[in-house]
């Protein structure tokens, strides 16, 4: 099968490094053929890293020159983003957006409209849609195993020194900005667009970061509510999915784990209740054994790359790209969340 040439625009977002690992990770899938970062500064601190060795470090003019050229994966620092990943949707080559999608709801219909026009992928990274107990939980809502779903609980957190912090502050809506996104995702899969959003955004210290905020999404019969902070001892261990409805609930933590050994070795056990049967579980409580769900990337750049060749339609199309966004938004005191209101 053909290889998908890509190359990495940019290399100041924090998850860049490794994104370029996994996509080196399946030379028979990709064929990596070069990185861009006009920053000296990132140059500097990230360059050297070993998963760039060997691979060639090109302006922008130059990588979208490469004959055959077919995708980019967007890692630059967080106020870059959309501005490249709408410098690549001109140039008309598939996009592999790490996230969030800027601070302008404008900004970034300009760019899903564009994708659509020009019917190229736009694939954003919240990876959590590819974790195997994320994916049983919401296969499970849909298909009707916790009757009708009534509230929901997510939490991502995690403890950030004085460094990211600062980083963080560029952002008006901090923390929750940054993390939130993965989250409302998954709501959204299980119950779709709100009716109306209400954020909460608080600080800690008085360095001027919201390092701590709560997003409440409103349902005619359900609530759900997206908690983030970065001043949580040992967040990471204490992310978490809950969802509950009329005949079971879901309950899923840690939602990821800290290294790479773990994601390949320690298997995900989500807990599942259930009143009544469903799926072939009996009645009561379970751990359900999934199995180890491999690198925190793969998945998604395996199914990226099945989009671009046209194998599979994209599963998250424009429309929920721009709704998630939009939620964001409205979880952190960008935009109105009174959806409803809105429509009348």
């Amino acid at each position: 099968m053909k290889k998908i040439k890509i190359g990495q625009i940019g290399i100041g977002h924090n998850h860049g490094s490794e994104k370029m690992r996994a996509l080196r990770a399946h030379p028979d899938v990709f064929e990596v053929v070069g990185v861009t970062e006009p920053d000296p500064r990132w140059r500097e601190k990230r360059g050297n890293l070993d998963v760039y060795q060997g691979l060639p470090f090109l302006t922008e003019e130059e990588l979208y020159s490469i004959p055959g050229l077919e995708a980019v994966a967007v890692e630059t620092d967080g106020k870059e983003l959309i501005p490249a990943a709408l410098r690549a949707a001109e140039r008309g080559v598939h996009i592999h957006l790490d996230k969030p999608g800027g601070e302008s709801l404008p900004e970034f219909r300009k760019l899903t409209e564009l994708c659509k026009e020009k019917s190229l992928a736009l694939q954003l990274a919240y990876v959590y849609r590819y974790n195997p107990a994320i994916q049983f939980c919401v296969n499970a809502v849909r298909d009707g195993w916790l009757g009708d779903v009534f509230e929901i609980h997510a939490v991502m957190s995690r403890w950030d020194g004085d460094e990211y912090r600062a980083w963080l502050s560029q952002f008006r809506g901090g923390a929750m900005y940054i993390f939130a996104g993965y989250l409302i995702d998954l709501v959204l899969q299980m119950l779709g667009e709100p009716q109306k959003i209400t954020p909460f955004l608080k600080q800690t210290r008085a360095d001027g970061l919201v390092d701590n905020g709560l997003a409440v999404l409103e349902y005619p019969k359900a609530t759900a509510t997206v908690r983030v902070s970065v001043d949580e001892v040992d967040g990471m261990k204490h992310r978490r999915l809950i969802v509950c409805g009329t005949n079971g609930t879901f309950e899923h933590c840690p939602i990821e784990f800290s290294s790479d050994k773990e994601y390949r070795t320690r298997p995900l056990m989500p807990r599942l209740t259930l009143k009544e049967p469903r799926g072939g579980f009996e009645a009561g409580t379970r751990q359900v054994d999934l199995g180890p769900m491999g690198g925190r990337y793969d998945a998604q750049l395996l199914e990226f790359a099945r989009i671009v060749r046209g194998e599979i339609n994209n599963p998250f199309g424009y429309e929920h790209e721009l709704l998630l966004h939009r939620c964001l938004l409205a979880s952190c005191g960008y935009i109105s969340g009174n959806f409803e209101e809105e429509k009348k």
